[in-house]
C-alpha cells in the first residue's frame, strides 16, 4: 500500500510537472520579446571592446541604441568611419562625418620640471592622489602619474613616463575613456590631424605657475600676438588653439618662450 501512494504521488507530481512546464512554455511564446535580427550583425561590426568610449556600458547596450534611433552609427571611435559606414549600409542611413580623434595630455610637467608640494607615500592611484590636498604636485592642473589612465585605455596607447602620462597617437583610438579616468582632467580628445599641441592646464597667473612649474604655460600671449590667422588665444592664462583656424604653421610654437606649445608628430594617414 505505501508503495502505491509513493508512485501515485510521483504520479501527480509528474503530471504538475507537465502542467506548469506547458503553462511555462505557452507563456514564454506569448511574451517573448523579438529581437532584431540587424543587432548581431552590428554586434559582428564593433570592435566588441567594451570600452564605453561611445557613452554606453558595452558594444551590446550601444547596438541597442542605435537599432532604437537613440545613438547614431558613428559614436564607436574604434569601429572608425569604415565601421559607420557599414552600421549606416545595414540599417539604410547615413553614416555622418566620423574625424578621427585623438587623446593629448595636456601636461608636460614631469619630474623634472615640475615642483612638488610633498612627499606622497600613498596608494599608487590617481584619484587617491588627487583627494589628498589636490594631490602631492605644487601645480593643481597637472598630471599625478599614476596611470589611472594606463589602466583603463582598451588599447594599451598610454604609458607613464617620468611621471607623465604619454599617448601613442598611433595605437590610440579616440575612444575617449582616459578622460573619465583622469581626476585632473588634464586629457583631452583633439582631431588626430592636430598639427600644434599645448601641453599645460594650469590656469593661475604666471608668477603662480612659475612656482610651480618650470616650463608651464604663464599667459604671457606671445602666441596670441604672433599667430598669423588668429587661431590661438590666452584663455583662464593658458592658451587655447581652435583648430578650425589653426593652419598649423608652427610660429606659435617657435615664440612660446616656455616651450609648451609643440608641433605634433604626425604620420602620412593624418
Amino acid at each position: 500500500m505505501m508503495l502505491i501512494g509513493i508512485l501515485k504521488a510521483l504520479l501527480a507530481l509528474g503530471i504538475m510537472g507537465l502542467i506548469f512546464g506547458g503553462a511555462l512554455s505557452v507563456a514564454a511564446n506569448l511574451f517573448r520579446v523579438e529581437e532584431d535580427a540587424r543587432k548581431n550583425k552590428i554586434l559582428e561590426i564593433l570592435p566588441g571592446a567594451n570600452c564605453g568610449g561611445c557613452g554606453y556600458a558595452g558594444c551590446a547596450n550601444y547596438a541597442d541604441a542605435i537599432l532604437a534611433g537613440e545613438a547614431p552609427c558613428n559614436q564607436c571611435a574604434a569601429a572608425k568611419a569604415e565601421g559607420a559606414m557599414a552600421i549606416a549600409q545595414l540599417l539604410g542611413t547615413d553614416a555622418g562625418v566620423l574625424k578621427p580623434m585623438v587623446a593629448h595630455i595636456r601636461c608636460h610637467g614631469s619630474n623634472e620640471f615640475a615642483n612638488k608640494k610633498y612627499i606622497y607615500y600613498g596608494m599608487n592611484d590617481c584619484a587617491a592622489a588627487n583627494r589628498l590636498l589636490g594631490g602631492y604636485m605644487t601645480c593643481q592642473y597637472g598630471c599625478l602619474g599614476f596611470g589611472n589612465c594606463v589602466k583603463k585605455c582598451p588599447e594599451g596607447a598610454i604609458h607613464i613616463e617620468n611621471g607623465v602620462a604619454k599617448v601613442d597617437r598611433e595605437r590610440c583610438i579616440g575612444c575617449g575613456v582616459c578622460l573619465q579616468a583622469c581626476p585632473k582632467g588634464v586629457i583631452e580628445l583633439l582631431p588626430k590631424d592636430s598639427a600644434i599641441l599645448v601641453s599645460c592646464s594650469n590656469k593661475d597667473k604666471g608668477a603662480r605657475t612659475r612656482e610651480a612649474c618650470n616650463i608651464g604655460c604663464i599667459g604671457c600671449k606671445i602666441c596670441e600676438k604672433n599667430c598669423p590667422e588668429g587661431a590661438i588665444h590666452v584663455n583662464g592664462n593658458v592658451s587655447v588653439i581652435d583648430y578650425e583656424k589653426c593652419i598649423g604653421c608652427g610660429i606659435c610654437a617657435e615664440k612660446c618662450p616656455r616651450k609648451i606649445i609643440e608641433m605634433a608628430v604626425l604620420n602620412h594617414d593624418e
